[in-house]
């Protein structure tokens, strides 16, 4: 079932891709009514929620940022349609969706896409792989990236303090403003923080695709990175220990 469902993320994903292509920028920024995740939705989450719903409803009942609970079904989705709307709207090429299946309270399958370059990250219980929007053909092991440089850390603007303390231990960053993005990303850069209230929404598919990372999480902090040291730099930056990672 995990498979058919990842399958139906592709190819909802595949559709909503020609949705923002297709559709005017005007009229897809326009902005609607507040989300159930308290932000207000433009034409574009909209479009793109119904999109997904419409190939996913029959996999479980949907919770998502946009129209709340959605649907019924033994089965939990969690469903961000449109994640990095700002950016979107701004043309900033780093904007997608974040979907995680959960079932009795477990996440066993997840899929995170950046729309602006076709990037599709999948992960299920024996599967964990990268597809691609533009050709369907496309499919390849998602494997770390020895070479990366720089990490991601969003929300940096409003941690200046912390920001700096990362700069100074030599410990480059981006703030792309997408975090479901950036966790499935994490597996290509050299670390990935979020500090803050973190939403399901926001988090729930890219945790799972980074379960095999060392990870610190917590209800106002998330460190993931594939190297240990830089993790272990992390943690003491923010005087956090070893022994709280899971």
């Amino acid at each position: 079932m995990t498979q058919e469902f990842l399958e139906a993320c592709y190819n909802a994903a595949l559709e909503v891709n020609t949705m923002l292509q297709s559709t005017d920028h005007a009229v897809g920024c326009a902005l609607q009514n507040k989300g159930a995740g308290g932000d207000i939705s433009i034409t574009y989450d909209l479009l793109a929620e119904a999109i997904f719903v419409k190939h996913l409803s029959s996999f479980g009942q949907i919770h998502s940022e946009e129209g709340g609970v959605l649907g019924q079904g033994q089965n939990l989705i969690i469903l961000d349609p449109i994640d990095g709307s700002d950016n979107l709207k701004s043309n900033f090429p780093y904007y997608g969706a974040s979907v995680a299946l959960q079932k009795d309270g477990r996440t066993i399958g997840a899929f995170v896409c950046n729309f602006a370059n076709g990037d599709c990250f999948i992960k299920d219980a024996t599967v964990v792989c990268k597809r691609s929007l533009t050709d369907v053909n496309c499919r390849s092991e998602l494997c770390i990236n020895i070479y990366a440089k720089v990490g991601l850390f969003e929300k940096a603007a409003k941690y200046p303090d912390l920001a700096h303390k990362l700069l100074k231990s030599g410990l480059k960053f981006r703030a792309p403003g997408a975090v479901a993005l950036s966790l499935a990303y994490a597996y290509e850069v050299r670390f990935m923080i979020f500090v803050g209230e973190s939403r399901p929404y926001d988090v729930a598919a890219g945790l799972y695709l980074c379960e095999d990372m060392y990870r610190y999480v917590s209800d106002e902090l998330i460190v993931v990175s594939h190297n240990k040291d830089d993790f272990a730099k992390i943690l003491s930056l923010f005087q956090l220990s070893n022994d709280a990672t899971f």
